[in-house]
């Protein structure tokens, strides 16, 4: 089992077994440390009681100790173990169908694990898969203590959202949440409430096997239907772990992670709390909001694509937002990782202090025409010294100028090379994106059979 760039995933009791969930659980313990409490918690995944299960008794065979947080978003497992400078572990696939799940652990103080660390978790696995029989155990009271939260970490969590407003409230704002049934189901609303929102809610009825399931970040499509119904000032939809947000405006229009961006990079900029009036993006940021930065004065630096590399380049610098396209944004100053009902407060009190309503503000950036082509079934590795389809890319970069951009990158788990291309127009976007791809798959196809 490889660690992607959110930790371990695949399909529950498949893949993702008991037994592989429970060494896994070991290894971490040896790895990251037995002699501190590690707070876990999980999604609403049919899944998740078996696999948390399975985790906590491999982290209590090692003698490690165990907070059972049951149902609790990513991002409220990372504040919870900051604050109390504890482990933390999350069983969650995040936006994935829900006969995925995952594993995915967070070091002392709420922040994610470094490449290096993981690497080790690989390796610490292997070695207790291997272990015969008679490999000596912890006994009597070495076996690590488990307790049950009885909910006094969902209301700290939830009055720590609410305290990020500072004392302002959000009082006049009427908003939609999705909870896509994940978990964010009960504690999304609660949260608003408090601050004041006039509140309603989308599938906060999580079954085990609805998460996600046409609702949420990846389908909006009933927030917005919902949002335009209401009248109401927002909307805002979660993920399956609530670590990213999707915002619709008063007439039903996505505001993405780019737009939102855009948004509480300005405002910040204004009000002093933009650290070295950089905003930190990824390779797939739209050019939209690169251009609408440099009009603005503010300095785009760009990482590799996932959470953990805009975390580590704002830790690295001292910066304080960052982000991406699908709604993972950072406020470090506020949270250690990306948290879907932080990021809504926020931008809900960007709304409130300005009185502009979220269409009006989303209007600071123009998105660019941009279209991604996955190319199936090729040489990943070769990319690299792939001399044919880099000249084409030169062609295409140089012809789109700075009204335009061409990116290429090889996927981690598949044999899968993405073309994405950015332009002024749709139809250019398209056949400069079609061309790049053509190259790719003559110059690069596995052939068959697959190897």
């Amino acid at each position: 089992m490889k660690f992607g760039t959110d930790g371990v995933r695949g399909v529950a009791n498949d893949e993702l077994t008991p037994e592989l969930v429970l060494a896994l659980g070991r290894a971490a313990a040896r790895v990251l440390g037995a002699d501190r409490a590690y707070l876990v918690g999980r999604d609403t995944r049919i899944s998740g009681p078996l696999l948390q299960s399975a985790l906590t008794a491999g982290l209590a065979s090692e003698g490690a100790s165990v907070v059972d947080l049951g149902v609790m978003p990513t991002p409220g497992v990372a504040c919870l173990a900051a604050a109390q400078g504890c482990m933390g572990a999350v069983v969650s696939a995040s936006h994935n169908p829900f006969a995925d799940n995952g594993i995915k652990f967070l070091a002392q103080g709420g922040l994610k694990l470094s490449d290096s660390i993981e690497g080790q978790l690989e390796a610490e696995l292997s070695a207790v898969l291997s272990e015969t029989a008679d490999t000596v155990r912890h006994t009597g009271s070495a076996i690590g203590r488990v307790t049950a939260d009885n909910g006094e970490a969902a209301a700290w969590y939830e009055r720590q959202l609410v305290a990020s407003l500072e004392g302002r409230r959000l009082d006049g704002l009427s908003v939609v949440l999705d909870g896509a049934n994940g978990a964010a189901y009960a504690i999304a609303s609660r949260v608003f409430e408090a601050a004041g929102a006039t509140v309603s809610v989308l599938h906060d009825q999580p079954n085990g096997v609805n998460i996600n399931e046409h609702c949420g970040s990846t389908h909006p499509e009933e927030l917005q239907a919902a949002v335009r119904e209401a009248g109401a000032d927002i909307g805002l939809a979660f993920d399956g772990d609530a670590d990213r947000v999707l915002a619709v405006d008063g007439v039903g229009d996505i505001v993405d992670g780019d737009h939102i961006l855009a948004i509480c990079a300005l405002d910040r900029r204004e009000r002093g709390a933009l650290r070295d009036d950089t905003l930190v993006v990824t390779t797939m940021t739209n050019l939209g909001l690169r251009l609408a930065m440099e009009r603005h004065g503010i300095s785009v630096a760009e990482t590799d694509v996932g959470d953990r590399y805009i975390l580590e380049a704002m830790a690295a610098n001292g910066w304080t937002l960052g982000g991406e396209q699908s709604g993972h944004i950072v406020f470090r100053d506020l949270a250690t990782t990306g948290d879907g009902q932080l990021t809504g407060l926020q931008l809900m009190d960007v709304m409130s202090r300005t009185g502009k309503p979220l269409a009006e503000l989303a209007a600071v950036m123009t998105r660019l025409p941009q279209v991604m082509i996955n190319v199936r079934n090729v040489d990943c590795p070769g990319l690299d010294d792939a001399a044919a389809v880099w000249a084409a890319v030169d062609v295409e970069v140089k012809a789109l100028g700075d009204t335009g951009r061409v990116v290429l990158r090889r996927s981690g788990t598949e044999p899968i090379i993405r073309v994405m291309v950015e332009a002024p127009e749709q139809t250019k976007a398209n056949d400069v994106a079609a061309r790049i791809a053509a190259v790719v798959e003559a110059e690069l196809a596995l052939g068959w059979p697959l190897s």
